[in-house]
């Protein structure tokens, strides 16, 4: 899935615009890691009450970026096992801390890192950086439900 776009990336994720936070899909290791990327851009609907004088991406998108990361990861993982990936829910995230502020023009690189997996609950090391500088730091806890199809 290296390098996949933003087309690719809505196989696996069941959110669209303006709520899609992966828009590409740089590397991929099954069962392992994840890169992916979001253009951070000044005609998002967030900017024009989130510090409209100032814009600044907030923190919890940037989470919500994460999670749809490792979300790209479980199910791509899944998928390569041959194995039904259903839905995926955040359910919990650990340790965030915020280091810099993200604005227009950036791009925001998001890196996922499996730890492990028990009773369908999958479990990350997560990060954010912004031209290699990093953004935020969590531990990021899914939970992989049936399909309901």
């Amino acid at each position: 899935m290296a390098h996949d776009d933003v087309r690719k990336v809505m196989e696996f994720l069941p959110h669209r615009y303006p709520f899609l936070m992966i828009d590409r899909v740089v590397e991929y290791e099954a069962g392992k890691r994840l890169l992916a990327l979001k253009n951070v851009s000044y005609n998002e609907p967030q900017f024009t009450g989130h510090f409209p004088h100032n814009p600044i991406f907030p923190g919890v998108l940037i989470l919500e970026a994460l999670a749809q990361a490792t979300g790209l990861l479980s199910m791509k993982t899944l998928t390569d096992r041959g194995e039904d990936f259903g839905e995926y829910y955040l359910v919990g995230v650990d340790n965030a801390r915020f280091k810099r502020s993200v604005v227009p023009g950036d791009q925001l690189m998001v890196e996922v890192i499996y730890k492990k997996d028990r009773r369908n609950i999958w479990s990350f090391e997560t990060k954010a950086t912004v031209d290699g500088q990093l953004v935020v730091r969590a531990d990021i806890m899914c939970a992989a439900k049936e399909s309901t199809k």
